[in-house]
Formats: structure tokens, C-alpha cells, sequence
């Protein structure tokens, strides 16, 4: 079945200027609370919110296999679990609802009122209800970066780092869709030169730059998912700030890795971006030397070029943007991280969460942590405001932007933006 939502040809009869993320060949997916206090699934073009609950009730996705209540819910895990076909079914679909030509709903004023908001009149709101998290480490940038700090320089990276996308489970009730702030978390750290460990606030809060994948249901317990099908399993992506503490993970993540220094805090743009929609943009990954086991191996184009920046924003004054990178340095693809998840027979099901883990790329200003930046802290960055950071502060915002880029068509993720407060404190 043909993508014709992706003609780079198309406009919409609604307004949308020409750098907007959302153009009509993006159509993402995504949950909003509306001013009357109704939660529906809905998409974006432009500055509009489009009320997909609404777009079914009155008949404008006829012909199209839905159960009656599909976008009528609080998370989108059952529209997943249909599966590829629906997915773009419904997308082409609202792509020529709303094709300039189109006079459908365009000249229905009625119809137009009850399912078109002002994208500043509604309340994004966690797009699925995400039962498992994983979080994979799959930038070599990063984890040489990283082994290099942390381990030994002549041996940055582990022996099996070259050889499976290493992951681990985090924690699912902590993510969190932007806009939400975030408390500098408490935990156990070592000082320097000390040997006994200390209580209190992290000193070293970082973000993550990352993105992450959405899957739909992909197996029963115990069955493997075939490299060449991994991406019909995968409904779209995310941007994602994988918050970390790094002082606490020095000291705990030894010998079973992240734990509380990761699981506090894990913020996501809200609208999912579709494979269907990244597709025009994707692009071959870095060589991988040794060549992975057969399981993993892949021929073809399975990264994607997508342009990512992070701004750092203190309280009552402009950002600065601190990195700028792009998720085709990843050196395990999707694809890898979905077949190595499943190899031993675990389940996937709809709404899960796939974390790329931080995304770097080979050159100082395209690190993707505040960690590998200022290098431990040791080399603070100064922002526009003339102050310096090694760490993040309590009042500083973090925001993190993504967008692709090709033959006029700009494919954008909007923004993942959460404030740093202080830690909770009881009343």
C-alpha cells in the first residue's frame, strides 16, 4: 500500500508556515486534553490540533476498519496494536481530509468548529500508556566518551560493546510528556577522596539527548523477531531527555548498572512522529566492524537523518543552544535494538518504549550530555547570560528540538522541554 500522505506536492487548506514541523506530509499522533476537559487522540498540522475522536464519530474515516470508540480513548496502544495497515490507512486518510482541494471538511464550518482547536487551546498529554522502558546504549560516540571518564582511555569501550545493542530496563512511571517539571533527585554519592558514602541532592543533574521508539505488539512469549520485519513492529518515534544523576551513578552502577540515578525522572515529546513519515529521510548508519553475528545483520538504509540541538534556558532569560547532533551517528539501528531485545524470546507489546541512549557524535559541540560537554565538569560551557555551567542548575529548562530536512519538506518532532526544580520537599 502506497504513502501518498508523504507527496511532497501537497498543502493544506489549513495555514501552516513554511517552518513548521508539522507540515500536512508529517500527520503525528498524539493525545490532548481539549478546554472542556475531553481527552482524545488527535494529530497536528500547523498550529491546529485535529480532534481524531471527533473525525470518527462523524463518519470522515468510513471504510476504514476501526472499533467505534479507536480514537475516542486516553492513550493510543489499541490504534497501535492494529497494526501497519491501519496506521496508514488512517494517515493517508487525514492527508486528503485536509489536501487543499479537498472541500469535505473544509467547507463544513460546523464540522470544522467541533474538530480544529488552537494547538495553544489544548493540553498534550502522554500518547500511550507505556508498560515497559527499555534504554539501549548504542552511540559509540557516547559509550567511548563515556569508558574513557568512567574506565579505562586505552579501553574505552567493553569487549561486547562492538558485538550486541546493550540496554537496560528502566523504570515506566516516571515518564513524563514535556512540559512537565522535573526535582533534582536524593541519593547516595562518594566524594572525591572519600570512602564513605554521603545522602543529599545530586550535584551533577545531566540530560540525555536520546530518541525512542514506540512498538506495537510484536510477539508471543518465547518467539524471536526477524531482523527483516523488526521495523513493521515499530509505529514511530520520540524525542526524549533521559534524565541522569551523574555522582549517584558513578557510585552505583557497579556491579548491575544505572538504578536510581536514571529512574527519577524520563521526559518525551508528545507527539509520535511515524516510520511512514521518516521514511524519505533515511540514510545508512556508520560501517560495523566486526560485522554483527547473523541475527543482527541488515543490508540497506536503516538510520535516519534527523537534526537534533539541546538549548540550555535559565530562569528569566534567552536559551543557548549547547549541541547539536543527529540520530544517523547511531551505530545500532532500531531495527538491531527491537531483534537483540526479542532474541531471547521477550515480549513486546503495544506502547512499549525503546531509548536509543545518548546520542553523540564525533566532534566536541555534537555531545549529547552535559557529562561529555564539559568533560565531568572539569571545562564549564558559558551561555548567552555570561554565566557557566558544568551541571544543570535548579531553574534552568532544558529543551531538546528534532527535525528532518529534504526536497522542501521539513518533518519535524517539536520539542521535548522540562524545568529543573529543586528537590521535593514535604509540607
Amino acid at each position: 500500500m502506497p504513502i501518498t500522505a508523504n507527496n511532497i506536492n501537497r498543502k493544506s487548506w489549513l495555514e501552516v508556515s513554511i517552518d513548521s514541523d508539522f507540515p500536512i506530509q508529517n500527520i503525528p499522533f498524539g493525545v490532548f486534553l481539549t478546554k472542556e476537559y475531553v481527552v482524545t487522540a488527535g494529530t497536528r498540522i500547523g498550529n491546529f490540533a485535529i480532534d481524531l475522536g471527533a473525525l470518527q464519530q462523524l463518519n470522515y474515516f468510513e471504510g476504514i476498519d476501526l472499533t467505534d470508540d479507536m480514537f475516542m480513548q486516553d492513550t493510543l496502544n489499541d490504534f497501535i496494536s492494529d497494526g501497519k495497515k491501519t496506521w496508514r490507512l488512517v494517515r493517508n486518510r487525514i492527508a486528503d481530509i485536509f489536501e487543499e482541494k479537498n472541500s469535505l471538511l473544509r467547507d463544513n464550518l460546523k464540522h470544522r468548529d467541533i474538530i480544529i482547536f488552537d494547538i495553544n487551546d489544548v493540553e498534550m498529554q502522554l500518547p500511550v500508556l507505556i508498560g515497559d522502558f527499555t534504554d539501549f546504549y548504542s552511540s559509540k560516540g557516547y559509550a567511548t566518551n563515556v569508558g574513557k571518564m568512567f574506565r579505562d582511555p586505552e579501553n574505552a569501550l567493553l569487549p561486547n560493546w562492538l558485538h550486541i545493542p546493550m540496554g537496560y530496563h528502566g523504570r515506566s512511571s516516571t515518564i513524563i510528556p514535556s512540559g512537565i517539571p522535573v526535582h533534582r533527585p536524593m541519593g547516595q554519592t562518594l566524594p572525591i577522596d572519600e570512602e564513605t558514602p554521603v545522602f543529599g541532592p545530586s550535584r551533577m543533574v545531566d540530560f540525555e539527548l536520546e530518541t525512542a521508539f514506540i512498538t506495537t505488539d510484536a510477539n508471543v512469549m518465547g518467539e524471536n523477531i526477524p531482523i527483516n520485519e523488526a521495523e513493521d513492529y515499530i509505529f514511530g518515534m520520540v524525542l526524549m531527555n533521559d534524565w541522569s544523576a551523574r555522582d549517584i551513578q558513578r557510585w552505583e552502577y557497579v556491579p548491575l548498572g544505572p538504578f536510581l540515578s536514571k529512574n527519577f525522572a524520563t521526559s518525551i515529546s508528545p507527539w509520535i512522529i511515524t516510520m511512514d513519515a521518516l521514511e524519505p529521510f533515511r540514510t545508512k548508519g556508520p560501517k560495523q566492524d566486526p560485522s554483527p553475528q547473523p541475527y543482527l545483520q541488515i543490508k540497506g538504509k536503516h538510520n535516519f537523518d534527523v537534526n537534533l540541538e539541546v538549548s540550555l534556558q535559565p530562569e528569566n532569560t534567552e536559551a543557548t543552544i549547547v549541541t547539536r547532533s543527529n540520530y544517523k551517528y547511531m551505530y545500532w539501528s532500531m531495527s538491531q535494538q527491537l531483534t537483540h531485545h526479542t532474541s531471547n524470546g521477550c515480549r513486546i507489546n503495544s506502547g512499549d518504549m525503546m531509548g536509543s541512549g545518548t546520542i553523540s557524535g564525533t566532534t566536541p559541540d555534537s555531545f549529547g550530555s552535559m557529562l561529555e560537554l564539559t568533560w565531568e565538569g572539569r571545562t564549564p560551557i558559558k551561555l548567552n547570560d555570561g554565566t557557566e555551567r558544568k551541571f544543570i542548575n535548579d531553574g534552568d529548562t532544558v529543551i531538546i528540538r528534532g527535525f528532518c530536512k529534504k526536497n522542501g519538506v521539513r518533518i519535524g518532532f517539536g520539542e521535548v522541554s522540562s524545568k529543573l526544580l529543586p528537590p521535593f520537599v514535604r509540607k
